[in-house]
């Protein structure tokens, strides 16, 4: 297959324009048939790249086969509905995630709980305003929809069980201390509880709005994915935060298995055996469900870094995990446990990125379910 880095220049912006008109007869593509596992690929803050940037990116994408794919509702708003019509002209099925941080759902002059230089200042979940959220997210749905875009899924928040996407968690002034292991030893519960509260009415909120579209009524409601971040990492880094099981259920008690059609996780299991990343993945996803008995997950990040950034690109250590990790995905799948994946991330970080040296390297072109396991 051409890529796009291997034409010149001058010639680039024409074939864009090209891949752009083509995929753009196609309309949606449909989900996988059957009991397929849908696999897609992430592609974070598009909103602050350029018309031609995101062009370019999310042709690259559809181009590749890539036919699903996770973007954000961010900030600027119009940028990011810019991207999702290119990526629907392109054929591609969309999971948009909504990010919570949006200062726009919130009052104004409001102060986020500061990260203290190591993580990002960030508004508390449970100072967020539902009536903004409403408006904001009515007038962003009403432009998609009218727009004729049909989402896939929808993804309201992004980690909300650790400390850098959610202010009710509490960011250590220094690295090294024990943190939380659960609830009760939360700096501020009470806040959190709240915070939980506000996210369940949020899903409410989106659940409705979404009925009132026209091309988007179907789309599965899929809870934050959360993080698996250990406690110990946790410490190490100085970053309240609590396990995704423990979360699910806080949730579940708020009324969430009324409201959603999945449950979110991400997964990062590193360079394990085997054996190791069947095991945890699985105490991961204990959780998950057939739809007939529960609620299944949607994996909407996952990932295997390598950390190197040589050309041509070694990717055999990660292609190695990868099938390892996939096997796992594909036996969860078979029980109706797991729905989705998506890995993280397309060409935006330097070690999770599939988009190596102008191509899909061995490992990405497995892991986005374009080479046979």
């Amino acid at each position: 297959m051409t890529h796009l880095t291997q034409i010149p220049a001058g010639m680039r912006a024409s074939f864009i324009a090209f891949l752009f008109a083509a995929f753009a007869t196609l309309g949606p593509q449909p989900a996988p048939a059957g009991d397929d596992l849908r696999s897609g690929v992430n592609r974070v803050n598009l909103a602050w790249r350029t018309a031609a940037e995101q062009q370019e990116i999310l042709g690259e994408i559809a181009a590749s086969g890539v036919t699903d794919i996770r973007l954000s509702l961010s900030r600027p708003v119009d940028r990011s509905i810019d991207a999702l019509k290119i990526a629907d002209a392109l054929g591609l099925n969309i999971l948009l995630e909504i990010q919570l941080s949006n200062k726009s759902y919130y009052p104004p002059g409001l102060k986020p709980r500061t990260g203290h230089d190591r993580v990002w200042d960030i508004h508390r979940l449970s100072d967020l305003d539902l009536e903004k959220y409403r408006t904001e997210l009515s007038s962003a749905l009403t432009r998609i929809d009218e727009a004729g875009i049909r989402l896939e899924a929808v993804e309201p928040g992004n980690e909300i069980n650790i400390s850098p996407y959610n202010g009710d968690l509490h960011v250590y002034p220094v690295r090294g201390v024990r943190t939380a292991r659960s609830i009760d030893e939360l700096r501020n519960r009470s806040a959190f509880e709240k915070g939980l509260d506000k996210y369940v009415d949020s899903l409410r909120i989106t659940r409705d709005l979404l009925d009132a579209t026209v091309h988007s009524r179907e789309a599965k409601l899929v809870s934050s994915g959360l993080s698996d971040m250990r406690a110990q990492t946790a410490d190490r880094l100085g970053l309240e935060r609590l396990d995704a099981g423990e979360v699910i259920d806080l949730l579940q008690e708020r009324g969430l298995d009324e409201i959603v059609d999945a449950y979110g996780i991400h997964i990062y299991p590193g360079n394990r055996t085997a054996s190791a990343i069947e095991r945890r993945i699985g105490e991961l996803l204990e959780f998950c469900l057939p739809a007939e008995t529960g609620h299944p997950c949607w994996i909407t990040e996952w990932g295997v870094a390598n950390t190197s950034q040589e050309c041509p690109v070694d990717d055999g250590k990660r292609e190695v995990v990868v099938r390892n990790v996939l096997q796992t995905f594909d036996d969860l799948s078979d029980t109706g446990r797991l729905e989705a994946v998506f890995y993280y991330d397309w060409d935006s970080h330097d070690r999770y990125s599939v988009w190596r040296c102008g191509g899909l390297s061995p490992a990405g072109a497995l892991a986005v379910g374009l080479e046979e396991k």
